[in-house]
């Protein structure tokens, strides 16, 4: 061991140390401390290759990003995994590399139609927009909140590209239908899986069922690495594509500090450029810089060897939740799993009954004041969002139930940091309020 190595071992064992430190220090102390919603679940191991990783201060992709897409891609059983800066990013990613020239009659154009909901989080929706796109808004199902299948066929028109939908809170979609419809009509569908990373649909992964896949590594998500994301595809063009959109639009595919990975650099002619203009500044797409750094990577590297843990202790939390709170029906309507699904929950929904003698409000009040984090289910009516007021968009029979979503439905919490004792002041909690009402 040379000296370097020697230094580096002793300033990630003092990490260690003060990770120890820290953690003895937390302590759940009902109704003084807060019952988080969701949060970052992590030990020293995060933190020492966090520190390993800025050691090396290679402060763009490397070693890490390498190797968390490899291993992450495996997990899934998909062949493409590409990192970026935030699940937001790789929605814009996803629907932004279908507009490239590079599919000919099947790019997505301006005025195409994309058939998606309005109930869910607003960066499924804004990609859409933002490549001059038309959402075509479907209701969703009380119970799973998810989009109605039996719908989409009828919305279909010959505007209709694709289908882009998240799968809510964790829930697949009803996924053997909407392949069918993929099928059937040659459209383009990508999978938010930002909240449902583990979630199985007859037996298959999340985010492997689309032509394009994206993920969230944001704190409150399944996996962290602070910020983050990944793009997933089966499709060699595709990633290729997906690529050059996230690296400046740049036609090169060298990873940073690398070149003349073609071996043909100075040997290319595109456009209207001269015969061997440099291949590192050729761009074949207007593109952006979305890239990860490998510090949040290597937090990921090793967030990515707990994620089979954390999706059963999510499952755990929840049927504990669920059992729980099942005499309480017919006061709310309780989440249902999908028909031949397993999900891996990011949240647990609850929606306040129409005709009910309290309200959403009233309760998300009562909880919040008791130190328990609630969260609405995101943007609710995204329609009726101040951003989306002015946008295109067609809209497909009504959005009762969103509606009803966005007026009556909470969520809270069933991440794997929750303990047991949380989870029993959650309940107790509850059951308080809903004395008043029995």
């Amino acid at each position: 061991m040379n000296k370097g190595e020697k230094v580096r071992k002793e300033i990630l064992d003092k990490v260690a140390e003060f990770y120890r430190w820290r953690k003895s220090q937390e302590s759940f102390i009902p109704d003084k401390s807060k019952v988080h919603y969701a949060g970052r679940v992590y030990d020293e191991k995060e933190m020492m290759s966090l520190v390993d990783a800025s050691l090396d201060f290679w402060l763009t992709a490397g070693r890490f990003a390498n190797r968390f897409e490899k291993e992450f891609a495996e997990f899934l059983g998909v062949k493409y995994c590409l990192l970026t800066n935030s699940g937001s990013s790789a929605n814009l990613l996803a629907i932004s590399a279908l507009t490239s020239s590079k599919f000919g009659s099947r790019r997505l154009k301006p005025g195409d139609e994309i058939v998606t909901t309005a109930c869910g989080f607003p960066t499924t929706l804004s990609p859409i927009i933002q490549n001059n796109l038309v959402p075509v808004f479907i209701d969703v199902d009380l119970g799973t909140y998810n989009i109605q299948v039996d719908k989409i066929e009828k919305a279909i028109t010959e505007k209709t590209k694709a289908i882009f939908i998240a799968h809510t809170l964790g829930n697949p979609a009803n996924l053997g239908k909407i392949m069918k419809i993929i099928k059937k009509y040659n459209l383009w569908f990508c999978e938010d899986n930002c909240d449902s990373l583990g979630s199985r649909y007859k037996g298959k992964y999340t985010g492997t069922f689309g032509h394009i896949s994206t993920c969230s590594f944001y704190p409150a998500h399944h996996i962290t690495m602070g910020e983050g994301g990944a793009v997933l595809t089966n499709d060699p063009l595709l990633k290729k594509i997906i690529l050059s959109f996230r690296d400046w639009g740049r036609d090169c595919w060298c990873e940073p500090g690398h070149d003349n990975t073609c071996e043909k650099r100075f040997s290319w002619q595109l456009g209207k450029l001269p015969f061997g203009y440099d291949h590192k500044y050729i761009y074949s797409h207007i593109g952006y810089n979305l890239k990860v750094t490998d510090m949040q990577a290597a937090v990921g590297v090793e967030q990515l060897k707990k994620l089979p843990e954390f999706i059963e202790k999510r499952k755990e939390n929840f049927k504990i939740l669920y059992d729980g709170l099942r005499k309480y029906e017919k006061y709310f309507i309780l989440p249902q799993a999908t028909r031949n699904s397993e999900p891996s929950w990011f949240g647990f929904p609850i929606l306040v009954r129409e005709g009910t003698s309290f309200t959403r409000d009233e309760t998300v009040k009562y909880l919040e004041e008791n130190k328990i984090a609630t969260r609405m289910l995101f943007g609710g009516n995204l329609t009726k969002q101040p951003a989306y007021e002015n946008i295109k968009y067609r809209i497909f029979g009504p959005l009762e139930n969103t509606d009803l979503v966005m007026n009556n439905l909470f969520w809270i919490g069933v991440y794997p940091g929750i303990s047991q004792e949380e989870i029993s002041f959650i309940l107790n909690k509850i059951g308080k309020f809903m004395k008043g009402y029995r």
